[in-house]
């Protein structure tokens, strides 16, 4: 791992979304009817892209396999950051995929924490998990049954949700994928910087192509949008992810994310070929 400052994109308090974010399910889903022309973000091999694309930003690396047994407290307030997506403790989202994988998978290594995680959803806390909790997760991480439960939650309250709004707007995978990652930093509650508000913002700007509008200049807005967000907040406010990354995708005008990809996170090149 580098330098804690790799890892600044953390998600506001998903405890403030309630059971919306929880359900999986994003407001402002337009009509399903309108859909990107080109495969979407959801085809496996442009998937797999999003993965290594949000590891590079998340965990400066592509591998993102490898974060099913990452964890630690990166001081943001959120308590441990763990798995492939950055599940917290203190956000209410670690919780229900302990609680999912505990009702796959009855006895497992991590259930006895379920009661702490509980108790610590909310705030920064590690009473009750501290000193195994850590050791137990990487442990857990090697059980595939773990793995997909992570794999499963992610789908469920990030990347799908980000998926059907983008489609519903008329944006293709890379428009899709500007969804994805701001739905995994910055979550869909209700304050100014939650998804939803980013996209709002961004409507304000200028219209989706499902509303008749050009797709480079609505992900424009959408970025700048996004980079508004970003710098409200401290943990947020290095905005790379977004500048050599997005828009050099966008400024090429490749909506369909096609390879190879070239990029760079926090000053690290990184290539998809």
């Amino acid at each position: 791992m580098h330098t804690p400052h790799i890892r600044p994109s953390r998600r506001t308090l998903l405890t403030l979304i309630g059971s919306s974010l929880v359900a999986g399910s994003l407001p402002l889903i337009a009509s399903q009817t309108a859909t990107a022309s080109a495969v979407g973000l959801d085809d496996p091999a442009k998937k797999e892209i999003a993965m290594k694309l949000v590891s590079s930003a998340e965990n400066s690396s592509l591998d993102w396999k490898a974060q099913y047994k990452y964890i630690e407290d990166i001081g943001d307030g959120r308590g441990y950051t763990a798995g492939i997506i950055g599940f917290c403790s203190g956000t209410g989202d670690m919780l229900d995929l302990v609680e999912l994988y505990t009702r796959r998978k009855p006895g497992n290594v991590l259930a006895k924490y379920l009661p702490a995680l509980r108790e610590v959803n909310g705030g920064d806390s590690h009473e009750g998990l501290d000193p195994g909790f850590p050791a137990d997760w990487r442990r857990a991480a090697q059980d595939t049954a773990f793995q997909q439960a992570q794999n499963d939650e992610r789908d469920r309250v990030y990347f799908n949700p980000a998926v059907a709004q983008g489609k519903a707007d008329g944006i293709g995978a890379l428009g899709q994928f500007t969804y994805y990652d701001a739905v995994v930093m910055h979550g869909n509650g209700d304050d100014s910087t939650s998804f939803g508000n980013i996209r709002r913002r961004a409507l304000a700007k200028a219209k989706p192509p499902a509303q008749g509008g050009d797709e480079v200049t609505y992900l424009n807005a959408f970025l700048d949008a996004r980079v508004w967000a970003m710098k409200q907040e401290e943990a947020h406010s290095d905005t790379t992810r977004v500048d050599t990354e997005q828009r050099v995708f966008v400024r090429k005008r490749n909506l369909n994310l096609d390879t190879p990809l070239d990029w760079k996170v926090y000053g690290d090149s990184y290539h998809i070929g």
